[in-house]
Order: structure tokens, then C-alpha cells, then sequence
């Protein structure tokens, strides 16, 4: 019987690795149309000088424009890599400091907590180029809502996106406002599965509130952060649409990303195969914040 049993389950693995395939085809098709293909085109395309009107006129240039990376001036790779750490450190710090601080202020619940975590969330659910749109007109240093409140507290009202000072802080601080509802989300839904009894274990042994979230609530939300870490990160280093409605990359390049950055010299001075080259690097850097997510999100799960 044993030896009946090894030979059916033999004869039913082709079959079910088969069927497997079949079911997986049409996702594995539209993956590799819409992803590895264009991914492995733009790889080509990064070691030419690529002709936009005649491709066959195109000029194979290895990875000389892998070298440009580090030789332009106007702005330079190096700058646009700068911004882009910039503003995903202080939306991956801020956003994850001001999101597990709000879904632990709506935890509790209550009438008005409730409608809070809607308005907190309709932002994130609104379309980007609109509400940059709408911003844009709050930060406007002369009649902007913002600066109005500001002259109103006889406070000193900055340039906004008009300084190189302030405009990556007002491009964040819109960001913040859009994204971090999506993120309170994530984290509501890892309180709402922490352990009431270890809770009740430290309140009851005398721990302080700090101390019960320190070492008894934070452990638990490891798993929850670190993905909306990797997530925020991605997203962040990804972003384009507010860069080109709010300040165009300027002023001076202050706010020019590298996703800003490929636009401008593939879309707008048609240096396409410099624009593939960006894109590879963009993708590789992604590629490794996806990496670095599954293998700490493994040793935590290991320790937790």
C-alpha cells in the first residue's frame, strides 16, 4: 500500500505542477509584458546613446553613461541623490514617528476619535495632483493661507517654494499630510492585534505607561514597522508627481530627486539612454530596500 501511495503521489505532481503553470500563466504574462520586459529593455537602452526619432541610428556606448552619473554638473547625480535621501529619511522618520503617535491616540476609540480616522485618511485617498495644486496656492508668499497666519503671529513668513531653503520642508510637509494616513492604517491594524494580556501583565506588575509601550507594545509593532519603513521608503524615492506640481525641481535644483531627475533628461532633453541609466540605478536601489525587508522581516519574525 505504502509503495502505491509513492507511486500515485509521483504520477500527480507532474499533473499538479502543470495546473500550477496554467494558473499562474496569465499573471506571469502580464508581469513579464508590463515589468521584466520593460525593465530588461530600459537596461538595453541605459548602454547607448540612444536616438529617440531613429532607434537603428542609436550608438552602443557600453556603460559610459553609468560613468556620466558622477561627471554631470547641472545638477549633478550626486545632488539629486542627496534630495532623494533627504526627503525619504524625514518622511520614513517623521511619517512612521506621526502616524504610530495618531493610531495610538485613535486606538482608543470613541465618537469623535472615529471621525478622526477618516479625516486622517482622506488625504492618502485623494488624487496627488490636485492637492498639490491646492497647496501650491497655500504656500503662496503672498496671499497663501499659511503666510497669512504666519504675519497674523507676527512670525517671519519664509519663501517656501520659492527658497532653496524651504522648499524640499514644504514639499515633505505636504507629503506628510498626503501619505500618513495609509501608514496610521498599517499600524491600527498591528495594535489591534497586540496581546491584551501582556498589557495587563505590566500594568498589573507596576510599569509605567512609557514602560508598557517601550517593552511590551513596541516589540509587538515590529513587524508592522518595519514594512511601512520599506513601504515609505520605496514610495518616497519613487516620488515624482508633487516634485513636478509643486516646484519643478527648483529652486536652483533644491528639490530635484532623482525620479525628477530622470524625467528631465528623458522626457525633456530627450537624453534618453542617461534617463535609462537613472532608471536602472533607481530600480536597483528599490530592489535592494525590498531585499533588506525580507531578511529582517525574517530575523524579527525568528526573535518575535
Amino acid at each position: 500500500m505504502a509503495q502505491l501511495s509513492k507511486r500515485s503521489r509521483r504520477i500527480n505532481r507532474p499533473r499538479e505542477g502543470w495546473a500550477g503553470w496554467l494558473y499562474t500563466a496569465p499573471a506571469l504574462l502580464i508581469f513579464s509584458v508590463f515589468i521584466i520586459g520593460p525593465t530588461a529593455y530600459t537596461l538595453y537602452i541605459s548602454t547607448f546613446h540612444w536616438n529617440t526619432l531613429n532607434p537603428s541610428m542609436s550608438t552602443f556606448i557600453g556603460t559610459d553613461n553609468y560613468r556620466q552619473l558622477f561627471q554631470s554638473t547641472s545638477p549633478s547625480f550626486l545632488t539629486s541623490a542627496w534630495n532623494s535621501l533627504y526627503y525619504c529619511g524625514a518622511m520614513v522618520i517623521g511619517g512612521t514617528a506621526i502616524s504610530l503617535a495618531l493610531a495610538l491616540l485613535l486606538q482608543r476609540g470613541g465618537r469623535a476619535l472615529t471621525a478622526s480616522r477618516v479625516a486622517i485618511f482622506a488625504p492618502h485617498a485623494t488624487p496627488i495632483v490636485a492637492t498639490s495644486l491646492a497647496w501650491v496656492w497655500l504656500f503662496n508668499p503672498q496671499f497663501g493661507l499659511l503666510d497669512m497666519v504666519l504675519k497674523d503671529l507676527h512670525l517671519p513668513a519664509p519663501q517656501f517654494l520659492y527658497s532653496s531653503t524651504w522648499a524640499m520642508p514644504s514639499v515633505i510637509l505636504y507629503s506628510l499630510w498626503h501619505e500618513v494616513g495609509f501608514t496610521v492604517v498599517l499600524f491600527l491594524g498591528g495594535l489591534a492585534v497586540v496581546s491584551s494580556e501582556l498589557s495587563e501583565a505590566a500594568r498589573t506588575d507596576g510599569a509605567s505607561a512609557r514602560q508598557e509601550f517601550w517593552y511590551v507594545t513596541w516589540p509587538q509593532l515590529r513587524p508592522v514597522t518595519l514594512f511601512s519603513i520599506v513601504i515609505t521608503s520605496i514610495s518616497s524615492l519613487q516620488a515624482f508627481t508633487q516634485f513636478y506640481e509643486m516646484s519643478h525641481g527648483g529652486p536652483a535644483y533644491a528639490t530635484t530627486t532623482l525620479s525628477y531627475l530622470l524625467y528631465q533628461e528623458a522626457f525633456v532633453l530627450f537624453d534618453t539612454g542617461y534617463g535609462a541609466a537613472l532608471a536602472v540605478v533607481l530600480f536597483i536601489v528599490t530592489a535592494a530596500f525590498t531585499v533588506l525587508q525580507r531578511r529582517l522581516g525574517g530575523r524579527l519574525a525568528a526573535d518575535l
